[in-house]
């Protein structure tokens, strides 16, 4: 498996709420490689419309609940990829990567849409899972990969002590360019 395995935490990323008050309004959120939920969950319940996709059916069954949220069961990975020419306001992706996909993620993004993304670099392997280098970011390559198309809103990386220690890479940007204002560090969209 690609990720660090999808988490039960019921509480969304801190870095997803900082930045979901960016997302522009109307157009649909796409949370990929949603696991259980929990930021579809989130940012349905802020009024954002979700799509949500992952290949774990059990996992999108307890989704099937909320009105402005849509599941999708696809595998990211081996399977067709599902999204067409699709292109989405915000793509959100935690605790995930497959490198050979993530230019088509990348691509996901609409023009002036927003990249939220944060998962596990190099490093983490003396905590925990992942282990596996191909599942590791390698320093800035976030950074390095969004270079050109984005224009980077907010970066770190780096360990962190909660939810639990890891050490992590986190990016937040903009397809296109654009300058807009910051919100604050403890700032979380209502």
């Amino acid at each position: 498996m690609a990720g660090a395995g999808h988490s039960g935490q019921a509480l969304p990323s801190p870095w997803v709420t900082r930045f979901s008050g960016l997302i522009v309004p109307g157009g649909t959120v796409l949370d990929y490689a949603c696991g259980s939920g929990r930021h579809a969950r989130w940012l349905a319940g802020r009024g954002y419309r979700v799509e949500a996709v992952d290949r774990d059916a059990a996992a999108l069954a307890g989704l099937q609940e909320l009105p402005s949220l849509r599941t999708l069961q696809a595998d990211l990975e081996d399977g067709p990829w599902p999204f067409g020419g699709r292109r989405y306001v915000a793509v959100v992706v935690t605790n995930y990567l497959f490198r050979p996909r993530f230019d088509a993620l990348l691509d996901l993004v609409a023009a002036g849409g927003l990249l939220i993304a944060e998962t596990f670099m190099v490093g983490n392997e003396r905590f925990g899972s992942p282990r596996n280098p191909d599942f590791l970011l390698q320093p800035g390559e976030l950074l390095a990969r969004t270079a050109g198309a984005f224009t980077v809103v907010a970066f770190e990386q780096g360990e962190i002590a909660q939810p639990r220690p890891a050490v992590v890479q986190r990016i937040c940007a903009l397809r296109g360019e654009a300058t807009m204002s910051l919100p604050s560090a403890g700032a979380v969209h209502p």
